[in-house]
C-alpha cells in the first residue's frame, strides 16, 4: 500500500504542476524542479492521508466498542423483577 499511495501522490503532484502550466499557456516542463517539488509534496500528502484514514478507522472502532459496551450495560446490566 505505501508504494501505491506514494506513486499516486507523485502522479497527483506532477499532474497538478502540468495542469497549472497548461492553464497559463506555458511549456509543460518550463521549470523541471517545480515538477519534482510537486511530486514530493503530492507523495507526502497522500501518505499522510492514508495514515490519517487508518487512525480514523481505529478511533471509530474504539468508539463503537465503547458504545456497544455501554448499551449492553444499560439494557442487560440491570434486571428488574
Amino acid at each position: 500500500m505505501p508504494l501505491s499511495s506514494t506513486a499516486i501522490g507523485a502522479l497527483l503532484g506532477l499532474g497538478t504542476q502540468m495542469y497549472s502550466n497548461a492553464l497559463r499557456k506555458l511549456p509543460y516542463m518550463r521549470h523541471p524542479w517545480e515538477h519534482v517539488l510537486g511530486m514530493g509534496l503530492g507523495a507526502v500528502f497522500v501518505n499522510q492521508l492514508v495514515k490519517w484514514d487508518a487512525q480514523l478507522q481505529e478511533d471509530l472502532d474504539k468508539m463503537l466498542e465503547k458504545a456497544k459496551a455501554a448499551n449492553e450495560r444499560r439494557y442487560f446490566g440491570y434486571v428488574e423483577d
